[in-house]
């Protein structure tokens, strides 16, 4: 009877270990579960921060010291490439703000017509530019002359958004919600014309006398400035 007993007490062991293991496996399998449905959350940087095209300024600042007499050969330059960037945009008005009522307001002044000479220098008709003036603190650092315009520009949301805690939002595996923000804006910067997001510009016409040239330098063909002791040019080498 004894050795009866025993036996039974093993079996019964036995058989609440598996109830135990069937039950853990199930919890484990329930856990895995839940992380494949992470899919369900958002996790493309590109749809949680999507350059689109909107109405906004380009601006640029233009240090000026209260002794200066003059635009600096890079100060010049940079009036000219903003120059450049507002005559390939399809604004209308650009405008020059010169501060009053700073300790450099007087420099200001007399650089503001210096901006505006190399606005005109660089293909911006005088009609076309707005001069304007801001209030500026009499303390502080030196107001700049402010150069901008309003066109469609390429541009996305602001950076530095952390809508949940890093340290408790890490479960599931998935980056962190300013992640790609910073590229996205930088991407947007540098599209030239923001109109190559939306259809590609057409075709330029073939170069012939290029086409010419390429195809008889293939053909090993001297072209017709070539002289008689000039060299051809062979696919093979020889």
């Amino acid at each position: 009877m004894t050795i009866t007993s025993t036996s039974a007490s093993a079996a019964k062991r036995r058989q609440i270990r598996s109830a135990l293991g069937i039950a853990a496996l199930a919890a484990l399998l329930s856990s895995c579960g839940n992380n494949m449905t992470t899919g369900s959350v958002p996790d493309d940087y590109r749809t949680r921060h999507p350059i689109v095209l909107a109405e906004g300024e380009s601006s640029l600042d233009i240090p000026i010291g209260s002794g200066d007499v003059r635009l600096t050969i890079g100060l010049r330059d940079t009036v000219k490439g903003f120059a450049q960037r507002f005559v390939s945009s399809p604004a209308g008005v650009i405008q020059v703000q010169v501060p009053q009522g700073s300790y450099n307001a007087g420099a200001a002044s007399h650089l503001a017509g210096d901006v505006r000479r190399t606005l005109i220098a660089n293909g911006i008709k005088p009609q076309r530019i707005l001069m304007t003036s801001y209030g500026a603190s009499p303390t502080g650092d030196a107001a700049p002359i402010r150069l901008s315009f309003v066109t469609t520009k390429a541009m996305t949301g602001q950076c530095g958004k952390w809508p949940a805690d890093l340290s408790n939002d890490t479960y599931n595996n998935s980056n962190w919600y300013n992640f790609g923000c910073a590229s996205q804006n930088n991407l947007a910067a540098q599209i030239a014309s923001p109109s190559d997001l939306i259809a590609p510009r057409g075709m330029t016409p073939i170069d012939a006398a290029q086409r010419a040239g390429v195809i008889s330098g293939y053909r090993g063909e001297t072209t017709s400035g070539d002289s008689g002791g000039g060299t051809t040019i062979n696919i093979n080498g020889n």
